[in-house]
């Protein structure tokens, strides 16, 4: 049978109500709209000739990065040299990567004698859940694309079980295809909720939309080792500072519609409850993974208090914010490094080579270069 499709290259914002979410206001159903952002040139019939190259059984598909979008500090030239990257979310990982293996066989690294239900397992069982083919030349562009199940996309959507792919959808993206998976859509909009969330807890009373934006953007980043080595230090403030109206499209309509906080959008500025009733509100409706790990931080051990208890306590820490940025550190921590040790089996030894040396090249470029934008911690 088929499934309904909408295939498009506009960027959805996605706002909907979430029982017992301090953010959902008066939204009482699923609503979305769209707006044609600029990218690059033709990018309508550039990504359906690379995606017409897959298996076409997606539950979603969307294109990310500095190649679809463009970051301060570099000229159209430069974003169209960049590679593209994807993320595909599969119903049927067996299923669509057994296709996969009969289309574009040269994709996978050594891994692919291991056949489909083998890479599937590796797919789902290790890292972040996902599995990427990277350095991948497709209609004239070199490509990167990872492969993760719906169900665990939900999960990590809804619970930032690693925030890996999570993260990627807390900034703006070109969402290529979707289709009418309900669950899955209800998920999309509950992760933007939860970074907003997530965000105030680690602002000032006031500040501004540009901050706000910043922190958002940097949530996926936190005890990322890759920031480290690896990815260019003003990496966070380089996404912002050309995407700001992007920024907007996915959260104006969150941040108008949450009673806690005082949303000036004319002038750009935001005024957040800071009260312990305020952040304990909060931290109650954080993703169920990140309470768990400001749960650990907190409890001591032998303790056990319940979750509610521990949350209440930390709602009246002055350094309530710091909790919440350990705690999201150490789901990014966790996450980023086994899925580059897995990312090294799946991409091959010399792609890996390759990859990592192009990233290193862009973070000295990086480093040469003066942030004009402070990233907030």
């Amino acid at each position: 049978m088929c499934r309904k499709r909408r295939f498009t290259s506009c960027l959805f914002g996605y706002f909907a109500h979430k029982p017992g979410c301090v953010l959902a206001g008066k939204l009482s159903k699923l609503t979305y709209f769209k707006m044609t952002l600029p990218t690059l040139h033709n990018t309508g019939v550039l990504y359906r000739r690379i995606l017409s190259q897959f298996p076409q059984d997606f539950s979603l598909a969307f294109a990310y990065g500095s190649g679809v979008f463009k970051q301060h500090g570099t000229n159209q030239g430069q974003m169209e040299k960049n590679m593209l990257d994807f993320v595909f979310a599969v119903d049927d990982p067996v299923t669509w990567h057994t296709m996969n293996l009969l289309q574009n066989r040269k994709h996978y690294s050594i891994l692919k004698l291991l056949g489909p239900t083998k890479i599937s397992s590796i797919q789902n069982d290790h890292g972040a859940s996902v599995y990427y083919n990277t350095l991948v030349p497709v209609d004239g562009k070199i490509i990167k694309y990872g492969v993760i199940s719906t169900q665990s996309l939900i999960d990590d959507l809804m619970h930032w079980k690693t925030m890996y792919v999570a993260g990627r959808l807390h900034k703006p993206v070109k969402m290529l295809l979707q289709n009418e998976n309900g669950k899955l859509r209800a998920a999309l909009v509950a992760n933007l909720k939860s970074a907003v969330t997530a965000s105030f807890l680690m602002m000032p009373e006031s500040f501004s939309e540009e901050d706000l934006f910043l922190q958002i953007a940097g949530l996926s980043y936190a005890g990322d080792f890759r920031m480290v080595i690896g990815e260019d230090k003003s990496k966070v403030a380089n996404i912002v500072k050309d995407n700001i109206q992007h920024f907007r499209i996915l959260y104006s309509n969150i941040l108008r519609d949450c009673p806690q906080v005082v949303y000036k959008s004319q002038q750009g500025k935001l005024e957040v409850d800071k009260s312990p009733e305020g952040q304990f509100d909060q931290l109650m409706a954080l993703p169920r993974t990140l309470q768990q790990r400001i749960t650990k931080l907190v409890d001591p051990p032998g303790k056990n208090r319940d979750v509610e208890e521990i949350l209440l306590q930390v709602a009246q820490d002055p350094d309530c914010g710091a909790v919440v940025q350990q705690g999201i550190s150490s789901i990014v921590k966790s996450s980023s490094i086994t899925q580059s040790i897995k990312g090294i089996a799946t991409a091959g030894l010399w792609k890996t080579v390759s990859y990592s040396s192009k990233k290193l090249i862009k973070m000295w470029k990086g480093s040469r270069r003066k942030p004009s934008v402070s990233q907030t911690s």
